[in-house]
């Protein structure tokens, strides 16, 4: 059966001004100007011979035609994504792009990863140390980050959300300060790190106190190597395993998180 064309180009630029009711904002996504978001919707509509967006004095909206096809074009293009993941993993179900931070692997991730390894013989592991890398430049599967919530991906949060201050014996009497640290307002940081695992490894050094998640301490506080001086509290941020949606629905994926998560 031959196939109609589509012109994919501009559908992606409809969907794009259909999320965002605005030719500006698509534009800032789609990295184009404004007046070629204008061209492509008035070239889709004459190709289609349907109106598709109406101005109104609220600003942009959709045309019940418009309305119409949204949910099978989104639906088609996860489809696309899904594609384009499945062309690039080929046949590497055994195979795991992961980006996790450094002390986060350590401490948390390297042992679970081991028993998933144990009960899955011939599981490879490729492992980012950058946990914000790019998913399509690095090919990720999956990434762990200390976030808010997973924002436009998909993702489970993997311990609670809690702080702790820690100190190792007889530590100087200062603080170790990172950018995800709630230090008191009356701190006067000695060390001013530019991540949780620098934190850490100044403070298993002895060199001051600090703020830091609880899974991320919660072993060298059961071997004595750091004490507990406060906590645990409520954080805003917890560790987030998250992937976009094409990856997330991967089966060999979907084991993992079954892992990881114990579900």
């Amino acid at each position: 059966m031959k196939r109609t064309h589509l012109p994919l180009n501009a559908l992606r630029v409809y969907d794009a001004a259909a999320r965002h009711l605005s030719f500006t904002r698509a534009a800032d996504e789609l990295a184009v100007t404004p007046a070629a978001v204008g061209q492509q919707i008035r070239a889709l509509e004459d190709h289609l011979g349907v109106v598709l967006f109406r101005r109104t004095s609220k600003g942009l909206e959709l045309t019940p035609e418009g309305c119409a096809g949204l949910d099978a074009l989104r639906e088609g293009f996860l489809r696309f994504e899904e594609s384009v993941q499945a062309m690039q993993a080929g046949q590497a179900s055994d195979r795991y792009t992961i980006a996790a931070p450094r002390e986060f692997y350590a401490e948390w991730l390297a042992p679970r990863l081991a028993k998933f390894q144990a009960d899955t013989p011939g599981i490879q592991y490729i492992l980012v140390a950058e946990e914000n890398a790019d998913f399509t430049e690095a090919n990720l599967d999956l990434a762990i980050r200390l976030v808010d919530g997973p924002e436009d991906l998909e993702g489970v949060q993997l311990a609670p959300a809690e702080r702790v201050v820690v100190a190792a014996p007889e530590a100087r009497d200062a603080w170790i300060e990172w950018p995800g640290a709630a230090l008191p307002d009356d701190a006067s940081p000695c060390i001013k790190a530019g991540s949780a695992g620098q934190a850490l490894s100044s403070a298993l050094a002895g060199m001051g106190r600090t703020v830091l998640p609880l899974p991320l301490v919660e072993g060298a506080i059961a071997e004595g190597k750091l004490e507990l001086l406060g906590g645990p509290e409520a954080s805003r941020r917890a560790y987030w395993l998250v992937a976009p949606l094409p990856q997330w629905r991967q089966k060999k994926v979907k084991a993992l998180v079954a892992h990881l998560t114990g579900g």
